[in-house]
């Protein structure tokens, strides 16, 4: 298991928002006898802002040091530095909780931070080169930019606010770099850093008018070392490592939407109020929501004939990995508002994210680092179209609407007509939209294992997050729903970075969905379909070409064009009786093509039940048991038999057999918003390998939300 004693502070940002969020409650102003004076301004609540200043660099110094191939640092090179005061600019958004004097909350933001900027242009060299001594750097552009998503904690004194604040920042990777000397040519790709980015400081705030505040901030904002290797393909290689360190002096506005969240004027509901069944709720302004998980995972030694590259260790392997989240939703307009999910990670997937097609672990991030870093995993616009307003012939705030959208993570409590089309634009998990299951969806909350919570064969468009750009459009009727859209693959299959070019790479996908009832009993069949858009291998021309060439193992990027894969599968849903639930997912794909963003499956079938506690007098708790099994196309057989590597798998030989998956947790509820959970999983030929396993994987996983 990998240290992380150095980053525990991570985990305290998002426990203080929890903690916070169920111990506060609003505080009513206190008059002071004998004084009209302005009454007390109430800091809880939603705000948003901009915010304009300049930042600082600490470290202006430059310098790149011989490594492999050079005998002595006087082959060291000092390119001057553009590091300079610059401006910085952004955007910021909120939440506050509010007792008596006390305010402490969590904050969120982005702003652009023009002053740290690579070396460009041509050098004086070391006097060891021969003539003409010089040396030229040309970068590519950098990430000039920090984000942030910090705890706040401070005394309000009526209109008055001084506050600390503290958290995890990302931003500042210096971009690809080239360096001509000699006539020879070094190349660095995105400088690195596993260190901890983060940003701490304090602040002071006025609120001079009823919704509006001026703040002025100081943060001194670390991005930990820009680390880049310059490699000129023939052994020798050049170093930097520069510590990016800025002071950010700041002065910025906010608008405070209050803790009152009703918008003004509209209808409130409560049980039986739309005719629609005991749901109750308001029209909220905006919804704010967050959530942390965390797995301790593990197996013990098993049997294996060999391991590989991307084999599950057959010793034995434990690690740890959280992810918290905040969901923060603003309304705009009639039916739309604006959503954005900043995100921390931190720690481990089960050996790193390798080891089984079926990986036992979706509730922790991929890409596993010991510091905890920050993302902002979905931005995106949702507009909500009424289609029954119009036959009503009523006014749809009052009305025509006629079904509760409850306070939910990603979602603005409110009623919508039942017959409606949703938009959605803008960067999300095709997840979201696409293959859901009330049953298997959410591995932060159910089963853990990817056969569970979407099609195996499903490989959709992601980042290795995940998530994409792209747009999706849904039309629900009464009893169907039909949904389309199409979404950018990412740079490279598993990169990454997501495709900037429109429509370069991309993927198109459509689902219907039938509602129906079995003997009074609710259920729902589902038919996805989908293509991927881009440069694949063909897994037959990548196997040839390693025969052709004597390169072996194979790898995939050494044939990719332009092809289209195809795939989609069946999705049910049944309630067996109240409070149990049946549910089946079932699909191929095209196996002769390497896998593009998900895994490595190309058919599976996968089924399962859910029972909620409510059936033992244990309302917060939850059962699941559920099996699976998936195999792979022959010429991916072929693939994988010659040591070849993928996403997830790559034993460097394979006894091939199909990849068999079961599991089994108890969630035990503390309330509606926090569980812990003990899992267990029995992988059979792991990686498709009959030569491996079977392997027992027992976890526990801890979840908290407000």
């Amino acid at each position: 298991m990998r240290a992380l004693r150095r980053v525990a502070a991570g985990r305290l940002l998002v426990a203080a928002g929890s903690a916070g969020a169920l111990a506060c409650l609003p505080v009513a102003p206190v008059a002071v006898a004998g004084e009209a004076g302005p009454p007390l301004f109430n800091w809880a609540g939603l705000y948003v802002g901009a915010s304009l200043g300049a930042g600082v660099p600490l470290h202006g110094g430059e310098r790149l040091q011989a490594g492999g191939g050079f005998t002595s640092s006087t082959f060291d090179l000092y390119p001057n530095s553009n590091s300079r005061t610059g401006v910085t600019a952004g955007a910021q958004a909120g939440y506050n909780w509010r007792s008596g004097p006390w305010v402490w909350g969590f904050e969120t933001d982005f702003s652009l931070l023009d002053g740290r900027r690579a070396p460009n242009g041509l050098f004086i060299a070391s006097p060891v080169y021969p003539a003409p001594p010089v040396f030229t750097l040309t970068p590519l552009s950098s990430a000039n930019f920090f984000a942030t998503l910090r705890g706040r904690a401070g005394l309000a004194f009526d209109r008055a606010l001084v506050y600390l604040t503290g958290g995890v920042a990302s931003g500042g990777a210096r971009g690809p770099t080239t360096l001509s000397i000699s006539g020879a040519t070094f190349s660095a790709p995105w400088s690195q850093s596993s260190r901890l980015k983060y940003a701490v400081g304090a602040g002071f705030e006025y609120a001079f008018a009823d919704d509006w505040s001026a703040r002025a901030e100081y943060l001194f904002l670390s991005q930990s070392l820009n680390t880049q290797l310059f490699d000129d393909g023939a052994g020798s290689t050049y170093y930097s490592r520069i510590r990016n360190e800025n002071h950010i002096l700041r002065f910025g506005l906010n608008y405070h939407f209050g803790e009152r969240n009703e918008i003004p004027g509209a209808i409130q509901y409560g049980r039986h109020g739309n005719g629609d069944g005991e749901k109750e709720g308001r029209e909220e302004r905006y919804s704010v929501h967050a959530q942390t998980a965390n797995v301790v995972q593990a197996y013990p030694r098993f049997r294996a004939a060999y391991d590989g590259p991307n084999s599950f260790p057959s010793g034995g392997k434990a690690n740890v990995g959280s992810t918290s989240n905040v969901f923060a939703g603003l309304r705009l307009w009639e039916g739309g508002a604006v959503y954005l999910n900043p995100e921390i990670d931190m720690g481990y997937g089960l050996a790193d994210s390798i080891g089984a097609a079926s990986y036992v672990n979706g509730a922790v991030a991929k890409v596993g680092r010991a510091a905890p870093y920050l993302r902002f995993q979905r931005y995106f616009l949702r507009q909500i179209i009424g289609l029954d307003g119009a036959e009503k012939g009523r006014d749809p705030d009052e009305g025509s609407r006629s079904e509760v959208l409850e306070s939910v993570q990603n979602q603005i409590s409110g009623l919508v007509d039942k017959d409606r089309i949703v938009i959605t634009l803008g960067k999300f998990a095709v997840g979201d939209v696409f293959d859901d299951n009330i049953y298997a969806h959410d591995p932060t909350t159910g089963f853990l294992n990817f056969a569970f919570n979407t099609l195996g064969n499903f490989d959709y468009a992601a980042d290795s997050w995940g998530y994409t750009h792209g747009l999706a459009v849904e039309w629900k009727q009464s009893w169907w729903t039909a949904r389309g859209g199409v979404f950018q693959l990412s740079t490279v299959p598993n990169g990454l970075d997501i495709e900037p070019n429109l429509f370069r790479q991309y993927m198109g996908v459509g689902e219907v969905e039938a509602r129906y009832e079995i003997l009074g009993q609710p259920g729902a069949l589902k038919l996805l379909g989908f293509g991927d858009n881009g440069y694949l291998s063909k897994m037959n021309d990548v196997v040839n070409y390693a025969f052709v060439t004597g390169q072996f193992p194979p790898t995939y990027d050494s044939v990719r064009k332009r092809a289209v894969k195809v795939g989609g599968g069946i999705n049910v849903k049944q309630q067996l009786m109240p409070h149990l639930g049946f549910f089946l997912r079932a699909g191929m794909s095209d196996g002769r093509y390497e896998t593009v963003d998900y895994t490595d499956i190309d058919r599976t079938v996968a089924f399962g039940l859910v029972g909620a506690g409510a059936l033992w007098g244990r309302d917060d708790d939850e059962i699941g048991v559920a099996a699976a099994f998936s195999g792979l196309h022959g010429d991916r057989v072929r693939y994988f038999g010659l040591g070849g590597v993928s996403v997830y798998i790559g034993d460097g030989a394979l006894s091939y057999a199909g990849e068999k998956n079961m599991e089994a947790y108890y969630k035990l509820g503390f309330g509606r918003n926090m569980d812990a959970t003990v899992d267990y999983q029995l992988v059979v030929n792991p990686a498709h390998n009959a030569a491996r396993g079977p392997i027992n994987v027992f976890a526990l996983r801890f979840r908290a939300a407000f």
